[in-house]
């Protein structure tokens, strides 16, 4: 009598996996985090040095053998950078630049970008060509023009010639223009079939669904305009005008340096990159990037 073998049991796909992927798998996971680490600290020492540097007297910094925590925590750096090179006003008038430019860049790029996405015209074709054209020559080669449109302007030695040349850019036009080519033009159509005009849609339903890309833009150009340096150089003259860059260059004398001083300065100049980054972070890395685009 013939005997009926039993088919083998089924096993979960867990089961089936060989001891050796899982090792491979665990070694894979481990060289990776190690290399984040090994980046971690090659980044990381660098600027904790330098803050940890910015609480150190004076004659301690160039002290041998040189250490990483200062024997003697003191403000002096950041109590003379403040009262000394008149910071409150550098600060004061960069945090306008940035944000006035921030807030002009995000509106006229979402504003770009919608026409762009959306309209269908030879002149918008050609508007996009010459846009894109912008990114295809360095920034220094437009300097010289750019100063003169922006002296017979009358913004010469004024935050408004600083602000002004900054708000179209490329990069953002480009980043509203790619989100809302993702838009279904069914939803426009419903928004106009329902009576809204094209400014009420653009400003209800396109810029909400572009939050996570309003959020990232912003964060950059806060970014680019805080620390940019050599165009506020260029068309500023009044110290009175002077954004944070250029205040906290001027302490580095022609015969010597205080290095306290501009230790604590350029701290104090991160403070508000490094507060922005950690408030808004969130908006942009858990945002949902589908919301409101499914038929």
């Amino acid at each position: 009598m013939s005997v009926i073998s039993k088919p083998p049991a089924l096993r979960s796909p867990q089961q089936n996996k060989k001891p050796s992927s899982r090792t491979g798998d665990l070694a894979r996971k481990i060289s990776s985090s190690a290399v984040m680490w090994l980046l971690v600290v090659v980044y990381g020492f660098p600027t904790l040095w330098f803050v940890m540097s910015s609480f150190k007297p004076a004659g301690e910094l160039f002290s041998y053998p040189l250490t990483f925590f200062p024997s003697r925590f003191t403000l002096d750096g950041f109590t003379e950078a403040w009262t000394k090179f008149d910071f409150a006003t550098y600060f004061f008038n960069t945090l306008i630049v940035a944000v006035g430019a921030t807030v002009l860049t995000v509106v006229a790029s979402a504003a770009a970008g919608y026409a762009l996405a959306k309209y269908r015209s030879w002149w918008l074709k050609i508007f996009a060509v010459c846009i894109l054209a912008t990114t295809m020559l360095p920034g220094e080669t437009i300097l010289a023009p750019l100063f003169v449109v922006v002296r017979n302007l009358g913004l010469y030695n004024s935050l408004s010639g600083v602000i002004v040349p900054a708000v179209i850019t490329a990069t953002g036009t480009f980043m509203f223009r790619q989100f809302f080519v993702t838009v279904p033009n069914d939803l426009l159509e419903a928004a106009r079939i329902d009576g809204s005009g094209e400014i009420s849609t653009f400003l209800r339903i396109m810029l909400p669904l572009a939050k996570p890309i309003i959020m990232t833009l912003a964060i950059f150009s806060f970014q680019w305009r805080w620390n940019d340096y050599l165009w506020p150089l260029i068309i500023l003259n009044d110290p009175n005008q002077f954004t944070l860059q250029i205040g906290v260059a001027s302490i580095i004398g022609a015969q010597n340096i205080n290095w306290s001083v501009l230790l604590g300065a350029s701290v104090m100049s991160m403070i508000p990159l490094v507060a922005i980054y950690l408030i808004f972070q969130k908006y942009v890395m858990s945002a949902d990037m589908n919301a409101g685009l499914k038929d």
